[in-house]
């Protein structure tokens, strides 16, 4: 089968890797995968054997802001159709991230039957929820301009969901499939060595965005009583950065929070580390949570819209679960850090490489 992932450019990030994970799997399972990047922006190695190509934008028109869908979908069609008539047609197209979706969405040559737009996150939280008035209807619509009555993958049943009920959307079709894991990969990744390895710690890895709500974390640590540090992954602008070192500060626990920054492997981090916890405001899935169970790292989490609780039900770990405040996150976090439960390895299988490409390779008609 012949296989195209579009996106808007591979920055870093937890949808990124996604794609790059299922091009992986595909082509491993002897499907021809090619990867169209809409910028050229790639901070992630390319997997072996997968066709990658940078449609980028070089218009430097004084109107280029408003012909820009227009434009660009004209030349992602020009650049598709070049394929399709070198190396034959696609059977499967999938379109990942917002930006890339509402440049796919006015493609003339991607028929219905084999486009498929995939939702990684809580698109209610990320675009309607700061707005009011006018402003938020004018976007609901725009939104569901361009995903009304179109083939939908959604990675968890609450962003299904949202998209039906919050937006509101009628899909052609959903299926909902979750995210998939190289569980090998990580095993082996996370046995490589750590600096904090021997310690006791807690993790949170994620970039600082205040969706991730790195101030309720810092507060809940605080709360929990837990001397063990904190050890904090990922990047972020200097002011998003700059400003939780500021509440380190004032809650009196700069000493033992560690600003570790971005880490091109993770996973010995959170292997090596008592507790992960994920302190967000909305999680589409919540990879990092699979992660962290992967290495055998008990896990806390809000109970967020999106993935979480979907995951951590699977798991039989409702009880890692905490509402969206400081102190039930501090509760959680106390409790779980002092009794660990037993982590079920098999519940995580289904998260596996093989069984969720199966299941993209399932929607071809």
């Amino acid at each position: 089968m012949r296989i195209l992932m579009i996106i808007d450019g591979l920055p870093g990030g937890g949808a990124e890797k996604v794609v790059l994970t299922l091009c992986q799997g595909m082509q491993q399972m002897g499907h021809d995968v090619s990867l169209i990047s809409l910028r050229d922006v790639c901070n992630y190695p390319i997997p072996t054997g997968i066709h990658y190509q940078v449609v980028a934008d070089s218009s430097r028109s004084p109107w280029r802001k408003l012909t820009e869908l227009s434009r660009r979908a004209a030349s992602l069609d020009r650049t598709i159709a070049d394929n399709e008539r070198q190396q034959g047609t696609y059977d499967l197209v999938f379109s990942n991230l917002h930006k890339t979706d509402r440049i796919v969405s006015r493609s003339q040559l991607l028929s219905s039957d084999r486009l498929w737009f995939c939702i990684h996150g809580i698109l209610s939280t990320s675009y309607l929820g700061h707005r009011k008035g006018l402003d938020r209807w004018l976007k609901q619509r725009k939104i569901a301009g361009v995903y009304q009555g179109r083939n939908i993958v959604a990675v968890s049943q609450d962003v299904g969901d949202d998209l039906q009920q919050n937006l509101p959307i009628t899909p052609s079709r959903l299926a909902v499939i979750n995210n998939p894991f190289d569980i090998a990969a990580i095993e082996q990744q996370s046995a490589e060595p750590c600096e904090l390895a021997g310690k006791d710690y807690l993790v949170h890895v994620g970039r600082f965005h205040p969706h991730k709500r790195h101030d309720r974390l810092l507060k809940a640590y605080a709360l929990s009583g837990i001397q063990a540090p904190l050890a904090l992954i990922g990047t972020g602008s200097e002011t998003n950065v700059g400003e939780v070192k500021q509440l380190a500060n004032q809650l009196g626990i700069a000493d033992r929070v560690l600003f570790l920054g971005f880490q091109a492997n993770p996973y010995p981090f959170i292997r090596h580390a008592s507790l992960l916890v994920l302190s967000s405001d909305s999680e589409g899935f919540g990879n990092v949570l699979v992660e962290a169970l992967l290495c055998g790292t008990p896990v806390v989490s809000t109970r967020c819209p999106g993935g979480p609780a979907e995951i951590l039900e699977k798991a039989g770990m409702n009880n890692a679960l905490a509402e969206l405040n400081d102190q039930s996150l501090a509760g959680k976090m106390a409790d779980i850090y002092a009794t660990p439960p037993e982590i079920n390895h098999q519940q995580l299988l289904s998260y596996g490489l093989n069984p969720i490409c199966q299941q993209y390779l399932a929607l071809k008609k």
